[in-house]
C-alpha cells in the first residue's frame, strides 16, 4: 500500500511583531493582518515589555508567547475566529474588579 502525505495547507505568517498594543503578521510580501493585543485576556493584560516577547513557531502557523502562556493560530486570526483564553481570577477577585480593570486603562 501506497501512503501520500497530504501537504500542511493552513495558513502561515512570514514575519511577526509588535507595534504598540497590536499584533503584526506578514503573510505575504504584499499581505499584512494585524489585530489588537485586546482580543486575547492574557494579551490585554500584559506589559508592553512581554508583548514585544513573540515568536513564530510550526513553520509560521503559530503566534507564541512563552512567558504569557499564549498561543495563537494564524489561521484563527486570517479568518476573524478569536479565541480568548480563560483568565483564572485571584483569591479575593470578583467579575466585578476584572470588569472595572479591563476598562481603566
Amino acid at each position: 500500500m501506497i501512503t501520500i502525505a497530504k501537504p500542511d495547507t493552513r495558513l502561515a505568517a512570514l514575519r511577526c511583531q509588535m507595534r504598540g498594543r497590536r499584533v503584526y503578521l506578514e503573510i505575504t510580501e504584499r499581505r499584512t493582518i494585524s489585530f489588537p493585543a485586546s482580543k486575547y485576556d492574557r494579551l490585554a493584560y500584559a506589559p508592553q515589555v512581554e508583548l514585544e516577547k513573540i515568536h513564530l513557531h510550526d513553520g509560521g502557523r503559530i503566534i507564541r508567547w512563552e512567558t504569557l502562556d499564549e498561543e495563537i493560530q494564524v489561521e484563527d486570526v486570517a479568518n476573524h475566529r478569536y479565541l480568548h483564553t480563560a483568565r483564572t481570577m485571584l483569591p479575593g477577585e470578583s467579575v466585578e474588579s476584572l470588569a472595572e480593570h479591563k476598562y481603566s486603562f
